[in-house]
């Protein structure tokens, strides 16, 4: 699952983890249905942005942990002040959670989802 606003990214990202062999099976530009579009595949990872219309990926993968305990949120984000942001919110805390910070070089896309999925 991968929520990024700009389109160009969401495809740059998916077009990339498709090549390698993973499976992208809902895309979104908002996190505006964010519950709904998540239980429609409950899928191994969520790649969120942190910027969205709407609803900030902080929101969104809070909305999600609320509901799937279990997740695993990859956000990514900008903003490098977001990780300290991120370390005081208790709802990550002992979650599958790491945030990448922009610029993304695809291989790291990869690399950082392999490490959120293996946090136990």
């Amino acid at each position: 699952m991968i929520i990024e606003d700009e389109q160009d990214i969401l495809l740059l990202y998916k077009d990339y983890l498709i090549s390698k062999g993973h499976q992208v099976l809902v895309t979104s530009t908002s996190a505006s249905e964010v519950l709904s579009d998540y239980a429609k595949v409950e899928p191994d990872i969520a790649i969120i942005d942190y910027r969205l219309p709407g609803k900030d990926g902080l929101e969104a993968a809070i909305q999600i942990y609320s509901k799937y305990p279990a997740a695993a949120i990859l956000l990514v984000t900008a903003y490098d002040t977001v990780i300290a942001e991120v370390s005081k919110e208790k709802s990550f805390q002992g979650k599958k959670f790491s945030v990448l910070v922009k610029p993304v070089k695809l291989i790291n896309l990869e690399d950082k989802m392999y490490e959120v999925l293996k946090i136990k």
